[in-house]
């Protein structure tokens, strides 16, 4: 594959993962069983993970430069600051809730991205950083003592491993993960983790899988034993988004190009999950579990892919990246300026030799 090309694997990944966040915060919805909580858990355990891993790989080029801090105050500070508003908003005059801490603590799902914003900030420190992944995870590890909830700096912390893992991957280091003997050990790792999320709440808990809560708000009193299960869970999301891309699909096709909105299924998506829910939808799931559950996992998908579709996605972008928009048709408007102004003389030339018996200006 030429170093100018895309590679496929990234967007099958990308879209693979946001529509399972999709179909993750979709399942919120039904009412809790056996199965509903054995497949919740089941996902939460690595795909939160695989997913802050291609953040941090698709962020290995972010350096302190005017441009790159530009376009991260216009494609996640702008966004943040846009969906916040409008996601609070729906959820208030909608949904009846009340919320507090508008922007000082990100409220759902809109951590993601100030998470991103720091993240990318601390890329520069840690990408060339020779033991970056071991000061990450202690990091990790020892903030599930002090981190709180302003601007989600628990999760920030909490998921840095996986960001830091993704700087420190490269094209070859994830070659390796293809090959057939990984592929093989990522069916069994996927095994693994659904053998033992059967029992999660013996072990932990779902809390412990968001990363977002301290341990004594956990009910955790020894420190080592809190120590012990941060690094348990951070060991399972490791394998687990290992093992993912190890089997994502490297083809290209209609999915494949979905990839590249994977912000706007994202930050769109709320907005019907919350809509479901204010409509009575829990409540009718409550009575019709099986149907429901077969429901949520179908509407989750084709919503996902619906605002990944490309002539939708498009027009959406233009909501997230408002300053993205606005520049692009300044642009726009300043080259057919200039593209005016040049071919203006050259056109008044071609009149004055026509005028005295020369040649025109080619059509």
């Amino acid at each position: 594959m030429p170093a100018t090309a895309r590679d496929p694997l990234l967007d099958n990944a990308k879209m693979a993962l946001v529509l399972l966040v999709v179909l993750g915060h979709s399942w919120t919805l039904l009412p809790h069983s056996d199965v509903t909580d054995h497949l919740y858990d089941f996902l939460y355990a690595w795909h939160v993970p695989a997913f802050v891993f291609v953040t941090g790989y698709l962020s290995r080029g972010f350096v302190y430069s005017r441009a790159r801090l530009w376009t991260l105050v216009r494609t996640v500070v702008v966004p943040y600051l846009l969906f916040e508003t409008a996601l609070a908003l729906f959820r208030i005059y909608v949904g009846g809730e009340t919320l507090e801490d508008l922007f000082q603590d990100p409220h759902w799902p809109m951590w993601y991205l100030s998470a991103l914003f720091f993240w990318r900030l601390l890329t520069p420190v840690f990408r060339p950083l020779p033991a970056g992944l071991v000061v990450a995870v202690a990091v990790s590890i020892v903030a599930g003592m002090y981190a709180g909830d302003t601007l989600d700096i628990a999760r920030v912390l909490g998921l840095l491993p996986f960001f830091v893992m993704g700087l420190k991957a490269t094209p070859e280091r994830l070659e390796l993960l293809r090959r057939r003997p990984a592929q093989l050990a990522a069916v069994v790792v996927f095994v693994g983790i659904w053998v033992l999320t059967t029992w999660t709440d013996s072990w932990a808990s779902t809390e412990w899988l968001y990363y977002r809560s301290r341990y004594d708000e956990m009910g955790y009193a020894d420190d080592l034993q809190a120590l012990l299960t941060r690094a348990l869970v951070l060991a399972i999301g490791t394998l687990g988004a290992w093992a993912f891309f190890a089997l994502v699909p490297r083809v290209h096709g209609w999915f494949t190009r979905m990839g590249a909105f994977t912000l706007v299924v994202y930050l769109f998506h709320g907005f019907a999950v919350k809509g479901a829910e204010y409509a009575g939808f829990p409540g009718w799931a409550e009575d019709h579990q099986v149907i429901a559950f077969g429901v949520t996992t179908l509407a989750a998908g084709c919503l996902a892919l619906l605002l990944a579709w490309p002539p939708l996605a498009t027009r959406l972008q233009d909501l997230v990246d408002p300053l993205g928009y606005a520049e692009r048709h300044v642009r726009h408007a300043v080259d057919l300026t200039a593209a005016k102004d040049q071919v203006q003389p050259e056109v008044q030339a071609g009149l004055e030799s026509a005028a005295a018996g020369g040649p025109t200006v080619p059509r």
